[in-house]
C-alpha cells in the first residue's frame, strides 16, 4: 500500500498544483465591471449612508469651485475676522489665566499658617486696597494685603507670579498681571 504524503511529492508536481490552485482561485474570484454611466448606478437612488450618487460632470464642477477659493487659517475663529486690532483681545484671554506659584516652605501670614504646596494666584483690588489671594482648588487658602507699585521687577511677561528671598526671616511675593503689578512681605516659619 502507497501512502501519501507532501513529502513524497517532487517540486514539479508541487509547481505544478500551486499553479492549479492559484489558477482556480483567481477563476472563480468576482469581478466588478462598471459601465459608461460610472458604478453607483449599480447601486440604485442612494447608498447606505442615504447619499446620492453624483455624476462625472457635477463631481468636476464641484472640483473646478473649489480651486479659485482661499484655505482658511485654522488659527482664526470662526465668524471673527483677526487683524492686528485684535491683539487686546487675545492678551486680555491670556491675563486671565491663573498663574502658579510653589510655596517651598511655610509662610506665616495674620497668625495662620499656609503650609508648603502649589497655589493658584491671584490679583485683585477691592475698595482701593490691592489683595494677593491664594487658592487651592477652587478654596480661597489666603487672602494677602499687598502693595501696588509700578516696578515690573525685571520680568520678560506680563503675567508673573514668584517668590523671592528678603531678609532671613521673610520672603517676598512679587506678582504682575494686565491691570496692575504688586508685592507683599511674608513672615517665613
Amino acid at each position: 500500500m502507497y501512502t501519501f504524503s507532501i513529502k513524497s511529492l517532487s517540486y514539479k508536481y508541487m509547481k505544478k498544483l500551486f499553479v492549479t490552485l492559484f489558477s482556480l482561485i483567481f477563476s472563480i474570484s468576482t469581478a466588478v465591471y462598471a459601465d459608461d454611466e460610472g458604478l453607483w448606478d449599480n447601486f440604485g437612488d442612494t447608498n447606505i449612508y442615504g447619499q446620492k450618487p453624483v455624476s462625472d460632470q457635477e463631481f468636476e464642477k464641484a472640483i473646478e469651485s473649489k480651486k479659485g477659493k482661499k484655505k482658511r487659517d485654522k488659527n482664526t475663529p470662526k465668524g471673527q475676522s483677526f487683524s492686528q486690532s485684535n491683539e487686546t483681545e487675545s492678551i486680555s484671554i491670556i491675563a486671565k489665566e491663573p498663574q502658579i506659584l510653589l510655596i517651598p516652605l511655610d509662610l506665616i501670614v495674620a497668625d495662620k499658617i499656609i503650609p508648603t504646596g502649589h497655589y493658584q494666584v491671584e490679583g485683585t483690588k477691592e475698595n482701593g486696597n490691592v489683595f494677593i489671594k491664594l487658592y487651592q482648588s477652587y478654596n480661597l487658602i489666603a487672602k494677602i494685603p499687598a502693595t501696588e507699585t509700578d516696578n515690573d521687577f525685571n520680568e520678560q511677561s506680563i503675567n508673573f507670579v514668584k517668590l523671592q528671598p528678603h531678609g532671613t526671616n521673610h520672603v517676598q511675593i512679587i506678582y504682575g498681571g494686565l491691570d496692575f503689578n504688586a508685592y507683599t512681605i511674608i513672615d517665613i516659619r
